[in-house]
């Protein structure tokens, strides 16, 4: 049943419960007089006067004589007592994921759940093995980054055991192709897009793109980066794009990085575009390891909008990814699921991204 088809005093009490668990009121607190709620719900002194009783008779509020209505003492849930979410990333401390689990956490506490973290170490094996211990714990749902999504589901039946449990959960960053849930992302695509374009618009002719190949993340972004050659008419060569997964982003991207950086400079490129920030930075170190400077020899952008871009010397023009907004959103669109909300099921979350300009891109 949602929560418009139940009766109006049943809705009430349930925001009223509301307010107490999220903190709004605290054990001891006076609730506004009866007529004050009407007022503020709409709903009519009778309407009022039965959710509080039922609260009272349940032993969450209690009246004093001539005083009002207060929150009892033990009104509100111990955390220990909170229903539980289940999160669960590729990694949890590193990089833009713990700003990501703030946002996610923050509305979580608010509404009087708690929530249990899982990281899989971007590793399928661990994926499953977080899904199962999920599964049998007391999660009433999940929030899930998938793990190397562009390599397939390998993990299917356990995503369609959730739907036979009725365990609803929502993705995040990205979504395995062939599972039909909901989505809070980045519009990837597209900022693979502003960065090349940015690039050309400056002038630039020769950039070089580094994409991760296996999460959709990387795959969209370098579509973006492709497409922004089409429309800008900059022709794209055959050996401009340096494709790497996971375990291949430091070394095996870095020497890359250096092969073009020892081109005699009629020929290597004049700018690169990184998958994400923490590349970015990784990669100018190679700018410094060949005796060049970012942006007089080469121009960089990154992705992510992350604490690194501002953390050197030289900041990096980054896409924003807005990763509190983005998990907060995730949080709230869950809950409203679970709670049977109107609409809630709805499309995909998808944010328009933005190029934020610092001092690694110059004209040419």
């Amino acid at each position: 049943m949602n929560e418009k088809s139940k009766p109006k005093h049943e809705q009430l009490k349930a925001e009223i419960v509301s307010w107490i668990d999220s903190g709004q009121y605290r054990p001891n607190d006076r609730l506004p007089t009866e007529h004050e709620i009407a007022e503020q719900s709409g709903m009519s002194r009778q309407t009022v006067r039965q959710a509080i009783g039922a609260l009272v008779q349940e032993g969450r509020l209690n009246r004093r004589q001539g005083s009002g209505t207060y929150v009892a003492e033990a009104a509100v849930r111990q955390e220990s007592e909170w229903p539980a979410i289940g999160i669960m990333t590729t990694y949890i401390s590193d990089y833009i994921f713990p700003e990501i689990v703030r946002g996610i956490e923050s509305v979580l506490r608010s509404r009087g759940y708690a929530m249990v973290l899982s990281s899989t170490d971007n590793d399928k094996a661990k994926e499953r093995e977080s899904l199962t211990a999920m599964m049998s714990g007391q999660v009433k749902g999940l929030i899930v980054e998938p793990t190397r999504s562009a390599q397939g589901n390998a993990n299917l039946d356990r995503y369609l055991a959730l739907g036979q449990w009725k365990l609803p959960y929502v993705m995040i960053n990205e979504r395995y192709v062939e599972l039909d849930c909901p989505c809070v992302k980045m519009d990837d695509e597209q900022g693979g897009f502003l960065a090349a374009k940015h690039l050309m618009e400056l002038g630039h002719r020769r950039v070089a793109g580094f994409f991760k190949t296996d999460d959709m993340q990387g795959v969209q972004r370098l579509r973006g980066f492709m497409r922004a050659h089409q429309t800008q008419r900059v022709p794209l060569l055959p050996d401009s794009v340096v494709q790497y997964a996971t375990e291949q982003k430091r070394e095996y991207a870095f020497q890359r990085a250096l092969d073009y950086l020892r081109m005699p400079p009629e020929e290597r490129p004049t700018a690169f575009v990184c998958y994400n920030d923490e590349l970015a930075v990784w990669l100018m170190e190679a700018v410094r390891h060949a005796g060049l400077r970012v942006p007089d020899d080469l121009s960089v952008i990154g992705f992510d909008d992350s604490f690194l871009a501002t953390a050197t010397e030289t900041k990096l023009t980054s896409v924003v990814h807005r990763k509190y907004e983005l998990g907060a959103r995730a949080a709230g669109l869950l809950l409203d699921m679970l709670e049977g909300k109107d609409g809630a099921r709805a499309q995909d979350i998808v944010y328009p991204p933005e190029l934020i300009v610092r001092d690694s891109t110059r004209s040419v």
